[in-house]
């Protein structure tokens, strides 16, 4: 299984976005994210970015005051985690250039008050836990598209 998980977390520990590609009851879900986000904060910037974790393979990496945190899991018939590493932080700079380039310097109020569009935006990438697009024109395309819409259509109630 490629991704299994994708979070967006504030330095408070605080989830901002989270977006899950397998099944995971929420008592679960509710662990998972604390116990990793805490990993995830308490390690220092000379730590390596990434670490395993109850069998995930997380890579995490800091901007600003958001870190961006993506778990990888092998499929069952897979011993071991093929995921590539550099790969996934290769895939989380591409978003976070994508969400920069729709929103100015991404913040997390961007997160908190646009988070339809950021969803949309991730699905746009990430569809069923594969990466499926990083190509920042064809990935805002749709959200520009979206957003000439309803300003048509809110210019014709007034």
């Amino acid at each position: 299984m490629p991704i299994s998980f994708l979070l967006m977390v504030n330095k408070q520990g605080q989830t901002r976005l989270s977006s899950y590609y397998e099944w995971i009851s929420m008592a679960e879900r509710t662990a998972l994210e604390s116990e990793i986000i805490r990993k995830c904060l308490s390690r220092s910037e000379l730590q390596c970015s990434f670490l395993e974790y109850r069998g995930y393979k997380v890579v995490y990496r800091r901007y600003a005051s958001l870190f961006f945190i993506i778990g990888t899991k092998p499929s069952p018939q897979e011993v071991e985690n093929p995921e590539n590493e550099l790969g996934m932080l290769e895939f989380i700079h591409a978003l976070v250039e994508t969400m920069d380039k729709w929103a100015g310097s991404i913040c997390e109020l961007d997160i908190m008050y646009q988070l339809e569009q950021v969803h949309f935006l991730v699905d746009e990438m990430i569809q069923n836990g594969f990466i499926v697009e990083t190509n920042k024109g064809n990935v805002l395309r749709p959200l520009d598209l979206m957003e000439r819409e309803s300003q048509k259509a809110e210019s014709i109630y007034r």
